[in-house]
């Protein structure tokens, strides 16, 4: 596989999030206020980068706290996209609105997939 920079991953993911993502974080990260959780200057989203990788890839479901205010909705497993798109969308919102890290590689992506079981009702 081709090697891509922290760079290239960022401008790919940011085509990505503004299809499904934005939907419900917002194109600026900003989340929708006691519905959906925040990603810009998410405490939560910049913690634990493979509880990130897990969310993204099995849903989440359940009341959590991100950023001091409580969320309790669903998100969809999105275990239907492919693990470099998964990588590039992480890469970005971890790089993006006040949001700094590492890049998230689609080996990330895969390992935690190959770890988990899909939830009823995932993609694969």
């Amino acid at each position: 596989s081709r090697k891509v920079t922290k760079d290239q991953q960022i401008a790919a993911g940011r085509t990505l999030y503004l299809g499904p993502c934005s939907a419900c974080h917002q194109g600026e990260g900003q989340g929708i206020a006691r519905t959906f959780p925040p990603l810009a200057k998410s405490d939560f989203l910049m913690a634990d980068k493979k509880r990130a990788i897990g969310i993204v890839l099995n849903g989440v479901q359940g009341a959590i706290t991100v950023s001091g205010a409580e969320y309790n909705s669903v998100m969809p497993p999105l275990s239907h996209l492919p693990d470099d798109d998964i990588a590039n969308i992480l890469t970005y919102v971890r790089n993006s609105w006040g949001n700094s890290d590492d890049a998230v590689s689609a080996a990330e992506v895969t390992a935690m997939r190959d770890a988990t079981k899909r939830p009823p009702g995932a993609g694969h």
